[in-house]
């Protein structure tokens, strides 16, 4: 049967995004809405979980993912709406700087909890429901680029996302009996609320877009990514236009995991290896 554009249409089915609230998150959330889904926005921050369901007519679902207890009640409160859940957006995650030698025990654990540990129980409870209700289902895992490359400083973090990429592998086998497909997007520099707000606090005005500029000159197609890219990917993994497609990390990064140190020379425009 040849392709349909219908095949990109979500009408009728139920979408859930963990940090849905803000980021790349609210970002994926609109994009599935914009395509007929409708959307529960899981989100811990009671006031952009607000704003974000309103903005695209869905349910807010105030939930921090890391506590159980909090997802098994984000689960139910889903159905209880709408009946359903045939989507999750796995996209809640969180950083800061961990190097080996001086990260605390604590830092391991708070950001294995914020990056790796939910997306497990996520996809445990949301696939339990997903099985009992035997309609198949997506699931997709928000990684990045630092899950495959070296990330010095942020060991830990790094490791949590690595855990994602292997994690989506295996749930796709585990679950592919069951018509649930498994697949992961991968990040890296998206422009988002808390990349603008660190722009504006460092020197402002004409330095912040001249290092957004510089930044630019890292990625092969020669710009910061937007949410609205991710969410394209999300849309497209969500649909039954990737109905053939699990058990993948899609990355969504301008090309700079295929680019491995190549960069836009900020003169020339030739690809040069180093540091921009």
């Amino acid at each position: 049967m040849a392709l349909h554009p219908d095949a990109a249409s979500l009408s009728g089915t139920v979408a859930a995004v963990t940090g849905g609230g803000a980021g790349i998150g609210r970002g994926i959330a609109a994009g599935l809405a914009a395509f007929g889904a409708q959307v529960a926005v899981w989100e811990r921050d009671a006031d952009t979980c607000a704003s974000a369901a309103e903005d695209v007519g869905g349910l807010a679902v105030v939930t921090d993912v890391r506590e159980a207890d909090q997802v098994d009640r984000a689960v139910a409160t889903t159905l209880d709406r709408y009946g359903r859940i045939d989507v999750l957006v796995n996209n809640a995650g969180g950083v800061f700087a961990s190097p080996i030698l001086d990260v605390s025990e604590n830092g391991i654990d708070a950001l294995y909890r914020a990056n790796l540990r939910h997306v497990i129980v996520c996809t445990q409870r949301v696939g339990r429901v997903m099985v009992a209700a035997g309609n198949g289902g997506s699931i997709v895992n928000v990684t990045s680029i630092e899950g495959v490359r070296a990330a010095p400083g942020y060991a830990a973090y790094a490791a949590a996302k690595a855990g994602v990429v292997n994690f989506t592998k295996t749930a796709a086998l585990e679950l592919a009996p069951h018509r649930i497909r498994v697949n992961a997007l991968a990040p890296d520099i998206t422009w988002t609320e808390g990349l603008a707000r660190l722009a504006a606090t460092s020197d402002g005005g004409e330095g912040a877009a001249e290092r957004e500029a510089r930044t630019a000159l890292t990625v092969p197609l020669g710009r910061l990514g937007h949410v609205d890219d991710l969410a394209g990917a999300a849309v497209f993994l969500a649909s039954s236009l990737s109905s053939y497609v699990t058990g993948q990390t899609l990355h969504v990064d301008g090309g700079t995991s295929a680019a491995g140190g190549w960069y836009h020379h900020p003169d020339t425009g030739d690809y040069v290896t180093g540091a921009p």
